[in-house]
């Protein structure tokens, strides 16, 4: 409890100019604050019902969505919001994404594989959702110097995640699992997709 609100709560048995004075706050200071309650009140009430928004959408992407995503995602709903106070309701009320990290080469080209067709031709968009996927590995660091690879599908139309998936192996299923995942959000299959395949193999 604040000061300011412990000399409101109380004012009427000890009275304003005695609680002030004991716990050093003026009393312009206390009027100016009793003024501005219903501002304040305010304020909690619409960044309450903000944060039931976030948490929505946060859960939606299973929790990956950091303050930029979830702000887009928000706005992609018709919301006009502002990035710093999703930042900071996040920040306030808990929310927080999957911090990736990119310090590691996770994968290596085969010197004797033959080469991959670019299936994409550097086109990294799409006409439509569920026309062309891309993939991508990241691993996350966890205790006692150990990570996790995470490997996702991203839809170039929507520019939404489409699937998931992660283990502590970079082995073909990693990305299977994703796609699979992909799968599961249209109906259990990909065809008409382009994805082009992710190089490498792990080291």
């Amino acid at each position: 409890m604040s000061r300011l609100r412990f000399v409101a709560d109380h004012r009427a048995l000890f009275g304003v100019k005695r609680l002030c004075r004991v716990l050093g706050v003026s009393r312009s200071g206390l009027y100016r604050w009793q003024a501005t309650a219903d501002a304040r009140a305010e304020r909690v009430r619409a960044d309450t019902e903000l944060a039931a928004q976030i948490t929505e959408v946060h859960a939606a992407f299973d929790g990956t969505y950091g303050s930029p995503r979830v702000t887009a995602e928000l706005r992609g709903q018709g919301l006009r919001i502002n990035h710093k106070r999703v930042e900071r309701v996040m920040r306030c009320f808990g929310i927080v994404g999957v911090h990736l990290r990119r310090k590691v080469r996770t994968t290596v080209p085969e010197p004797d594989a033959a080469p991959v067709p670019d299936l994409l031709r550097r086109e990294f968009t799409a006409p439509a959702p569920n026309r062309k996927y891309v993939g991508d590995i990241t691993y996350l660091p966890i205790a006692g110097g150990e990570f996790l690879y995470l490997a996702t599908v991203l839809d170039l139309g929507s520019r939404r995640l489409a699937g998931w998936s992660i283990a502590d192996h970079m082995r073909t299923e990693l990305v299977i699992d994703a796609l699979q995942a992909a799968a599961a959000t249209r109906g259990g299959n990909l065809d008409g997709v382009s994805f082009p395949p992710l190089h490498g193999h792990q080291r």
